[in-house]
């Protein structure tokens, strides 16, 4: 018992750190961060691999880089606020423990930044490099939340760096690739029932207590809880390459031209490394009656925090999945575009995570089941005069997590995306673009129990947190971009 609790609390702060990195590719839902770009925005990313327009195709389809002939470099930040509402309908309470509240809006703010920039070596040599976060964000609970054994607070924070080359094979056919760096840093929280650890403990044969002794202490040590935090880094190696066909006059803009992306992005394989630290409560004084037990109680309380909710390394191997993308943009006349995309995520990598302690050994072995996703979007562009790109998009965003499997710390469903942009173009050297997207998140239902290693779920330990969450996510975002002349 004692040690099923200990891998309990491990594993599900580490868990944590796996889901929000399971958002790491860019065509992916959950904490998956597609705004890479503002003009891509504004159409929902349709066409993302085709467009190549500006030095972020670095990052879309480094292909497009043999299109860009002038020297840019171009930034973008983007304002992203997500909301997520649990409402409860039949949740149950761990044991010895109160039920608690809903936990209030676990989305949090984010402001995400873009960084590109591209050279021409020569008429067929092309160089860029991206800086941009893949994913990310926060989700936070109120303290005292019905479902706070299972999540409280999870941070991520990442950097990516992808240096790329495009290749002009032929006038009309282009071809690239690129290597990324990608580091990230995460803060995971959550609080265990200290009071069903010290319960269990009183059970123990060698302490003689008697069943109602052992009930009265149980009643006399509830409500309390530790608090444990694990932060965690890595960094991983991928790579992305990409082609692009570009068909009826595209080198000057002609109506009817048009190109054809395609890219796909690497796995990535990740060795995380962190550490768990536990803030337990302090050992219960008993007084009265059960005032001759304390020193059963002291006994268990040390136990606990010596053999159960002690601080230690953990470490996690995952395989991140691969993702590709088909896109299609075409020029109907001088004043519309159009532009589609399909992205695949192969979310199916990730069956089961193993968490091990530092010394090697498996702490659990828990299911996720995730599944392969779709990204499909659609989207158009108009030109009421020189200076200005209208932009509109629509998408339908599949996510990877599934009903059974759904946690706190992860309360995601299929989204659908409303967006509009805007490039007013200052001079031939400077341009302006804007970008607005609300996200409809698919109502996500829940029935989540933490596990425990090397048995079943444990409502007593964790409590069952059952109901439905209401999301969605609205971001705003700017960008310039300036080309050297």
């Amino acid at each position: 018992m004692n040690q099923a609790f200990r891998r309990t609390a491990v594993a599900s702060a580490v868990t944590g750190i796996v889901l929000a990195l399971g958002a790491g590719q860019a065509f992916g839902s959950a904490f998956a961060l597609a705004e890479q770009n503002v003009m891509g925005l504004g159409n929902a990313f349709a066409g993302a691999a085709a467009t190549a327009e500006d030095a972020n195709t670095v990052w879309f389809n480094p292909a497009g880089l043999a299109r860009l002939n002038l020297p840019q470099v171009e930034g973008a930040i983007h304002v992203v606020i997500p909301s997520s509402k649990f409402q409860n309908a039949n949740s149950q309470a761990a044991a010895l423990q109160p039920l608690g509240g809903t936990g209030g809006d676990a989305g949090s703010a984010a402001f995400v930044p873009n960084l590109y920039g591209s050279i021409a070596v020569n008429d067929a040599l092309h160089l860029g490099i991206g800086i941009n976060v893949p994913f990310g964000l926060k989700t936070e609970y109120e303290d005292g939340w019905l479902g706070r054994y299972q999540a409280l607070k999870s941070e991520v924070k990442t950097i990516n760096v992808n240096p790329a080359f495009g290749w002009k094979v032929t006038p009309d056919f282009w071809v690239g690739a690129g290597a990324n760096y990608q580091h990230f840093d995460a803060t995971l929280t959550n609080d265990f029932n200290y009071s069903a650890a010290l319960a269990q403990g009183y059970a123990n044969p060698a302490l003689g207590l008697t069943q109602p002794q052992q009930a009265a202490l149980s009643a006399a040590t509830a409500g309390l809880d530790s608090f444990a935090k694990v932060t965690g880094d890595d960094a991983a190696w991928g790579w992305n390459v990409g082609a692009m066909f570009s068909f009826n006059g595209d080198a000057n803009n002609d109506p009817g031209a048009g190109r054809i992306g395609i890219t796909y992005r690497s796995k990535l394989k990740y060795n995380v490394v962190g550490s768990v630290n536990f803030t337990n409560p302090a050992t219960p004084v008993l007084s009265g009656p059960l005032a001759p037990l304390q020193p059963a109680v002291t006994a268990v309380s040390n136990a606990v925090n010596q053999t159960r909710l002690y601080n230690g390394g953990v470490m996690l191997d995952v395989t991140m999945p691969d993702s590709a993308s088909l896109s299609y943009y075409q020029k109907i006349n001088r004043q519309w575009d159009i532009l589609a995309d399909v992205s695949w995520t192969g979310w199916s990598s990730i069956q089961e995570l193993r968490i091990k302690r530092a010394d090697g050994s498996t702490l659990s072995v828990l299911p996720e089941n995730f599944k392969d996703t779709w990204r499909f979007s659609a989207g158009m562009n108009y030109y009421p005069d020189e200076k200005w790109v209208l932009r509109a998009g629509v998408a339908y965003d599949q996510s990877p997590v599934n009903n059974v499997d759904r946690s706190p710390r992860l309360p995601d469903n299929d989204r659908t995306w409303l967006a509009i942009g805007a490039r007013y173009k200052y001079s031939s050297a400077l341009n302006f673009d804007l970008g607005a997207s609300y996200i409809f998140v698919k109502d996500p239902s829940i029935n989540s129990v933490g596990g425990v290693a090397g048995g079943p779920p444990s409502i007593p330990a964790t409590g069952l947190v059952n109901g439905e969450y209401s999301s969605h996510v609205v971001i705003v975002s700017g960008q310039f971009n300036y080309r050297f002349r």
